[in-house]
């Protein structure tokens, strides 16, 4: 008798589906946190970062500014450059986030996050965050060069917000795709390899830096697979005034977000592995 009371009453003790929801929720924002307290050890990161899109910006845009080589449909280079920087920006600080996953194996972390109650989504999707909010400080440093630089910049809060939503969304794209090779290489000089092989492929086999219009039959198709053409679409539309979106806003957003999500369901299955 005894036991059959407390069968109900166990039962009853389990949180439904929303205290599971809150749980996640919760624990993804302390994997968040953790990650993004790093950058209070190494606050010079942001100022490294800093280098290339200037670099970019200054040298490349300014020169093809001046011999207009590049068809932008009457939008200055510059103008339709910045975007496309401020994505290759969030992908660069993305694709090369999951090397920190290495190092945690090496130093037994991840052991003892594997033995905790948090979901392994939860974990994934903490990492992801956490390298949209370090990508954040991209945002500040693009709007400021393209300000100097004379590049024509929508400052409405909608558009403003509609940008830090994009660059929160790309580089989580990118992170989970960068903690899936990090959980299936057992080297940080193979993971650098990887990505820096893959960093390139998908900048230039994107809009960043030329229209998709004026590419090879075969180098439109692989463009327009890129997540990162959408990245740069959505961010074009919403960063200059004369900006359009070639594949709709909500396209971008709706592409960006199911990458993310295939790729945070292939990570929670990868994941594992990097302790094995």
């Amino acid at each position: 008798m005894p036991r059959a009371s407390a069968e109900p009453l166990a039962a009853s003790a389990e949180p439904g589906w929303v205290g599971r929801l809150v749980s996640a929720v919760y624990k993804t924002g302390v994997i968040a946190e953790l990650e993004v307290r790093k950058l209070r050890h190494d606050p010079t990161e942001l100022v490294t970062r800093a280098v290339q899109p200037a670099l970019w910006l200054l040298i490349f845009g300014e020169v093809f500014s001046r011999i207009r080589a590049i068809p932008t449909g009457g939008v200055p280079y510059l103008d339709f450059m910045a975007p496309g920087i401020l994505a290759q920006s969030v992908l660069f600080i993305a694709i090369f986030s999951g090397i920190a996953l290495i190092w945690e194996r090496d130093l037994g972390v991840i052991h003892k996050l594997f033995v905790s109650p948090t979901p392994r989504v939860a974990l994934i999707v903490g990492k992801a965050v956490a390298a949209g909010v370090r990508s954040l400080s991209q945002v500040v440093i693009i709007y400021a060069l393209s300000a100097i630089l004379g590049v024509s910049l929508r400052w409405d809060p909608v558009a403003l917000a509609g940008v830090l939503l994009a660059v929160l969304l790309g580089a989580a794209c990118f992170a989970t795709l960068s903690l899936i090779i990090a959980s299936l290489v057992r080297t940080r000089e193979r993971f650098m390899g990887i990505g820096q092989l893959m960093t390139m492929p998908l900048f230039f086999a994107s809009n960043a830096i030329y229209p998709i219009a004026i590419m090879p039959r075969w180098l439109q198709v692989l463009a327009r697979a890129n997540p990162l053409s959408y990245e740069v679409d959505l961010l074009r539309a919403l960063m200059i005034p004369s900006g359009q979106s070639a594949f709709g806003i909500g396209a971008d957003f709706g592409v960006l977000l199911a990458c993310t999500v295939l790729l945070v369901s292939v990570a929670a299955e990868v994941y594992p592995r990097v302790v094995q």
